[in-house]
């Protein structure tokens, strides 16, 4: 009967369903009685395990200047952001006013003139240079006759 219990704790073990009561159950069967002779497969696991609980390791760790650290990480962080967020509102506040003068509207609107005038000039030069195109086709052709009755 203790095997059949070994056997189902072992696939609970292997599944993590086991409670650490089980858990010790197990290691006091395959370090300390005979194991079964098809359980033998599972000995050096739980053999291993038991040696690694009784290793232990001289190193000091110091986990206070850790967090420490972080602790002034977070500091800089939030000096950071109160700059940021201070020369946002700076910046705001000290931009120049949107509203224009008379004089910087009336220039606004002679240079918004003066654009479509351009644009109605540009439209109009690309419209004569495609004619243009066309004389030229006439020149090539006229030239092709000519060398043709000259031959």
């Amino acid at each position: 009967m203790e095997l059949d219990k070994i056997e189902k704790l072992l696939t609970d073990y292997f599944e993590g369903n086991t409670s650490l009561q089980d858990e010790v159950l197990l290691m006091d069967y395959f370090n300390n009685q005979k194991v079964a002779d098809h359980l033998l497969q599972y000995k050096p696991i739980f053999i291993g395990l038991a040696a690694a609980k009784n290793e232990h390791s001289d190193r000091v760790y110091r986990l206070e200047e850790e967090t420490q650290k972080r602790k002034n990480q977070s500091w800089r962080y939030a000096v950071a952001a109160l700059f940021l967020v201070a020369f946002g509102i700076g910046a705001f506040f000290l931009s120049p006013s949107q509203q224009m003068t008379p004089e910087e509207q009336e220039a606004l609107t002679a240079f918004e003139d003066s654009k479509k005038a351009m644009l109605f000039l540009s439209e109009n030069f690309n419209k004569g240079v495609k004619q243009l195109s066309y004389v030229d086709q006439f020149g090539i052709a006229t030239d092709k006759v000519w060398k043709g009755a000259s031959e």
